[in-house]
């Protein structure tokens, strides 16, 4: 690999100095209550809601384990990438009724739909997973790929990153973290775009390339009885997961309600669904590129998820490496920021302030403040844990969140979809769920030591696609069951909170917040997902 130059570090540099820019022109604007600290004062275009979603979703564990699917046989995992068309559900079926309710977090939606029971649960799970998950991976990636891209060591390089993302997320709060976020968005996008670019011309063009790696490794549709990625499965449970993700998730939602209105908000949406379109083919690709390269002795690495920093320290010429850099340091950043935030609003708004509902405004900001700095801590404390995870990184993120999402799913679905689903079948589901889910992690993890003919044994060892399609399946039945067997909820409590009880008011507001424009780049949106699931064929 080749080490950046002085030319490159001038381009690092002048991307940090206007990330610096901005940090501190937002810090100097912010004013001292919840709304603002958390959601930006609601009053953000659609511009920047769309890129914002973007760039929180593409963290550096993203580039590198997309890249490292791309490069390890493992382009199956393509149909988690090109989940554009679940985005536009977040803005078209469920941002709606998250503005109806008014809430700041996921958890308080589910307590007015339900109860208190079901937002204390997600509440704190929530936070744990996104340590166990978010926090963790997107450190681990980020010292990996800053180690190898700077030429210094990993604990350096992820101490680092953690502690600048941390410090601009803890004065700057959502305002910061959205526009910071729109600026790291355009530089990966340029940089990964120009390596895709310079790499297929390196490989000598698509269908050069099909030839070396031939194109049966270009099929991201298995049999039905493949062991990794049989596709029924594959297609179910991505779509599962997607729903939770981009629907149902504090992380993502945030930024769709930091929007000035439901209108702001949908194109929001829609904009990051056609931003969401790109990473196949800027990430994806590019993993494909450097196994061509490997497999033509032009490039050399030694596992699938250091494909992308080697590719970019190899092909792209001085100057443009630099940006490509800042890219996965922006990427790094983003996701970080995005994620500290949502969990110190979870704490703050979901525990914090239903333990002390008379805390003034500007002690909550502060104490979202100093739930940040914790995060920080915890997610130090766990880099050495991740250090040791094994096997391609974006592959054990999407298992770990399928048996996250099914109870989550479920319940807003039916939550919205149901008038019948009351507060205990939620409750049930979540705390049944969260507990099966935890199971099969714990399984996963001591299948060695079971009797390969036990029930145990089988759990543990099914292909976690086919176990998420499955517990998902177990959820839905659970929260109806328990639902119909105990009373159903009252009039007041669903009203405006699902699709039966929505007042005529409200459905005239909600019509009057989209145009036929909305409807068609929507349109287009779905019928590009489907020419994409349909090129990958193989042939």
């Amino acid at each position: 690999m080749q080490t950046l130059d002085s030319i490159d570090w001038i381009t690092i540099s002048i991307y940090f100095v206007v990330l610096l820019g901005i940090a501190v022109w937002v810090i100097g604007k912010k004013k001292e209550n919840t709304e603002d600290y958390f959601l930006a004062g609601r009053n953000v275009g659609w511009f920047v809601v769309g890129a914002s979603i973007f760039a929180s979703n593409i963290g550096s564990e993203h580039v590198v384990g997309l890249a490292g699917a791309g490069a390890g046989d493992r382009l199956p995992m393509l149909i988690y990438e090109i989940q554009a068309w679940v985005v536009l559900i977040l803005g078209w079926v469920f941002l709606p009724f998250y503005a109806r309710a008014g809430v700041f977090t996921m958890p308080e939606f589910l307590e007015k739909r339900f109860d208190a029971r079901s937002r204390w649960i997600l509440s704190v799970f929530s936070i744990v997973a996104y340590v166990l998950t978010k926090i963790s991976v997107t450190i681990y990636a980020g010292g990996v790929v800053v180690s190898a891209l700077l030429g210094i060591d990993f604990w350096t390089g992820a101490i680092a990153t953690v502690v600048l993302t941390g410090v601009y997320t803890i004065l700057g709060g959502m305002r910061a973290v959205v526009y910071t976020e729109t600026l790291q968005a355009i530089i990966l996008i340029i940089g990964a775009a120009a390596l895709t670019i310079i790499g297929l011309d390196e490989v000598g063009g698509w269908e050069s390339m099909k030839q070396t790696v031939t194109p049966e490794y270009l099929n991201m549709w298995r049999s039905a009885s493949d062991p990794d990625f049989p596709w029924p499965p594959l297609l179910i449970a991505s779509t599962i997961t997607g729903i939770w993700y981009w629907c149902t998730d504090q992380y993502i939602v945030q930024r769709a309600l930091t929007a000035k209105n439901i209108k702001e908000g949908r194109r929001g949406t829609i904009f990051g669904a056609l931003l969401k379109l790109m990473p196949v083919f800027l990430f994806l690709i590019p993993g494909v590129i450097a196994l061509t390269l490997k497999m033509r002795g032009q490039l050399e690495w030694d596992t699938p998820d250091q494909a992308f920093p080697v590719l970019m320290s190899n092909l792209l010429p001085s100057g443009l490496r630099g940006l490509v850099a800042a890219g996965l340091l922006a990427a790094l950043m983003s996701s970080l920021a995005s994620v500290f935030n949502s969990c110190s609003t979870l704490f703050t708004v979901d525990i914090y302030k239903k333990l002390r509902p008379n805390t003034p405004e500007k002690k909550l900001v502060r104490t979202g403040q100093i739930a940040t700095v914790i995060v920080v801590i915890i997610g130090i404390i766990w880099i050495p844990i991740m250090a040791n995870i094994s096997g391609v990184l974006y592959e054990y993120l999407q298992s770990v969140q399928s048996y996250i999402a099914p109870p989550i799913t479920a319940v807003f679905l039916l939550g919205i979809f149901h008038k019948r689903i009351n507060a205990q079948g939620a409750f049930v589901t979540l705390v049944v769920g969260f507990i099966v889910g935890a199971l099969r992690i714990v399984l996963e993890l001591v299948k060695g030591s079971l009797d390969p003919d036990s029930f145990w044994f089988m759990l543990g060892d099914m292909n976690f696609l086919s176990f998420a399609s499955w517990f998902f399946l177990f959820c839905i039945i659970l929260i109806l069951v328990v639902s119909y067997a105990t009373a159903p909820p009252s009039a007041e409590k669903v009203k405006n909170l699902t699709y039966a009880t929505i007042s005529e008011e409200e459905k005239k507001e909600n019509k009057n917040s989209y145009n036929w424009k909305d409807i068609a780049i929507s349109i287009v949106i779905v019928a590009i997902v489907i020419y994409v699931m349909v090129w990958f064929n193989g042939k």
